[in-house]
């Protein structure tokens, strides 16, 4: 099985109720433990890329591992470029064997949006690849996107039929309160997605598959081993794992999920060698960083996606 575009997984997930996962990668332990998890439980898989993952572990490697993956796993999986920041950089990975990219000009003036938007889509179609845009702007910090809380901005529902028309991107990624990176919200907060907009934004495009970022949850119990081996991170709360599955039950067909796999494997990673501070063998506190990736991973399938059994 070659690696297929997200278009007929995304037709499947709008009409069956639920959303694929789009789980970030960077190696190898975490390209394993992600696909170990879909391919125990069935499920359909989006791997994805960062421009700063690609940076640190290079296109032709990553291109390999997830290669393997498919020759392993057998299943229906996806290869996206997440938050391509320029033409270039879409054009790159079109070229370099993605079957689907994303680019964020969200930051820009709705034109000029479109515009990049509207180019990206047209040499991408023309390859038979895929494209997601963004209209509004998540807080918080993910590799190179760096947004203040002052500078987001929700989805203006108004907006998102004419971008989609102009542009003809294939899948919309939408900002109703979720936020990148694991410091979300305040310890005592109650975070609130606005289900609101997304039900009105599922109004003006019926049928048509909708994106979220900034989708992980921050289990404490992470943050808690952290710093108990060390570390030091602010407690933090996540997005409600509940109100995911509300919105992949609508018109949302991807949930990125990226930090919640870091803060696991950190976790873990951290609590190794602490306990065994006379191991110096990756492949022994590496070993139990994919078993938590894995685990991790057949949660949010299970408890978040609805998507096991799906593939």
């Amino acid at each position: 099985m070659a690696l297929v575009t997200t278009k007929e997984m995304f037709e499947k997930a709008y009409n069956g109720g639920y959303a694929v996962g789009a789980f970030n990668v960077n190696n190898m332990e975490i390209v394993q433990g992600i696909t170990e998890a879909a391919k125990d439980l069935n499920a359909p898989l989006i791997l994805q890329v960062s421009k700063g993952a690609r940076a640190y572990a290079n296109h032709t490697y990553l291109m390999k591992l997830v290669e393997a993956a498919v020759i392993e796993t057998e299943l229906p999986i996806a290869l996206h470029l997440d938050h391509g920041d320029s033409f270039e950089t879409c054009k790159s990975c079109i070229d370099g064997g993605f079957t689907s990219v994303m680019i964020d000009a969200s930051s820009k003036p709705f034109e000029e949006n479109i515009a990049i938007t509207r180019q990206v889509v047209e040499y991408a179609h023309d390859r038979g690849v895929v494209v997601e845009a963004e209209l509004g702007t998540l807080a918080g910090i993910e590799d190179d996107v760096q947004v203040s809380a002052e500078d987001s901005s929700y989805t203006k529902p108004e907006d998102v039929q004419e971008f989609v028309e102009r542009t003809g991107c294939d899948s919309l990624a939408i900002a109703i309160g979720t936020s990148h990176g694991a410091y979300k919200f305040k310890p005592g907060t109650k975070p609130q997605l606005r289900f609101d907009i997304l039900e009105e934004v599922e109004k003006r495009l019926p049928d048509f598959p909708i994106v979220l970022h900034g989708s992980s949850s921050v289990p404490q119990e992470f943050v808690n081993l952290i710093n108990k081996y060390g570390g030091n991170m602010p407690g933090a709360v996540g997005v409600p794992e509940d109100q995911l599955r509300k919105a992949a039950s609508m018109a949302v067909c991807k949930i990125n999920i990226d930090s919640d796999l870091r803060l696991a494997m950190t976790a873990s990673v951290r609590q190794y060698l602490a306990e065994h501070p006379d191991h110096f063998d990756p492949r022994q506190y590496l070993k139990p960083a994919r078993q938590a990736i894995k685990d991790m991973v057949s949660h949010k399938i299970v408890n978040v996606l609805g998507c096991n059994g799906k593939a």
